[in-house]
């Protein structure tokens, strides 16, 4: 049972209402606790969220990178901050959540559909045919000086234009479908800052498309890390993988060997960045002197690089 049924006698039901379906998750992110052993305690919140929240669908997960955790469906972005807020104010819970997607199906090769929700659920590639993912309908108002940034944004995303009217002489109705993909992550903060504001969304969901999508893999040493991974479209996967690989060069703290951080789609490196490793500084208690004490310490570590490189 979910909140909101009525529950009734068998022998004098009440008259039901038709038309009501079960809420369709829109956005898939995977919910993990910062320490394993909070696990217990993140399903007892995610059990109490659920009493009167009938939208949050989630399921048990395991992770190599995190740990156990919880696959959760959310009807958007909003949903996924709101349940991810209430988590840390309600039950004193810090979490960690992954790269935010959404629902696409895999035909496979022998005919039959199945439903992908994460990365790790993909298909080898052998065994697939091809994948569709959800388009939306988009309808966005703005002022007629926005038009121009405002297409731009949308084509950017993978937008085609259906229809613009003119509600007033400076008012604008854009139509657009385009993939739910593509405005899961910022597309909303883009639409705000090139408009200052002035242009409002608001989108349908209006089936299932075929569109090239791949699996976008980050490896840390040749490491495959599961929760860092994504399904983005082909034409996209360079400059995800090149932002995702500068980001982590970023944020992963340098250690006393070198890190070489790769994006992949299959077995081909589509992005790469290395994180040098920290220098021992054989040269520190040497103070003032002779130079040639110093080069001859410099020299030596030299060497020994080299052997360590050859061996």
């Amino acid at each position: 049972m979910k909140v909101g049924d009525t529950i009734t006698h068998v022998k004098n039901p009440g008259i039901a209402v038709k038309g009501f379906e079960n809420v369709k998750p829109m956005v898939f992110a995977g919910i993990y606790p910062v320490e394993t052993s909070e696990f217990e305690e993140l399903r007892n919140s995610m059990e109490k969220l659920q009493l009167n929240d009938a939208s949050l669908v989630w399921e048990p997960e395991t992770s190599a990178a995190l740990g156990f955790g919880f696959r959760c469906g959310f009807l958007g972005m909003l949903h996924m901050e709101i349940i991810q807020e209430r988590l840390e104010r309600e039950f004193d819970m810090t979490v960690i959540t992954t790269v935010p997607s959404v629902q696409f199906r895999a035909l496979l090769t022998r005919g039959k559909v199945i439903e992908i929700n994460a990365p790790s659920e993909m298909p080898d590639p052998t065994k697939l045919d091809y994948i569709e993912e959800p388009f939306i309908a988009a309808q966005i108002i703005t002022k007629s000086e926005y038009i121009g940034p405002i297409i731009g944004l949308c084509m950017d995303k993978r937008g085609i234009i259906k229809n613009q009217v003119y509600l007033t002489s400076d008012r604008v109705e854009l139509s657009f479908e385009m993939p739910l993909s593509e405005i899961v992550f910022d597309f909303y903060d883009k639409l705000k800052t090139i408009s200052r504001g002035y242009a409002s969304l608001d989108y349908h969901l209006i089936g299932y498309r075929e569109s090239d999508m791949v699996k976008l893999d980050v490896m840390l040493n040749g490491d495959r890390v599961d929760a860092l991974s994504a399904i983005v479209h082909r034409d996209k996967a360079y400059d995800w993988g090149k932002k995702l690989c500068e980001k982590l060069k970023e944020l992963i703290p340098r250690q006393m060997f070198e890190i070489a951080i790769q994006a992949a789609i299959g077995q081909k490196i589509v992005a790469r960045e290395n994180i040098s490793a920290i220098r021992k500084n054989v040269i520190a208690k040497c103070y003032g002197g002779d130079i040639s004490r110093k080069r001859k310490l410099l020299e030596k570590q030299k060497k020994v690089k080299a052997n360590e490189a050859g061996g």
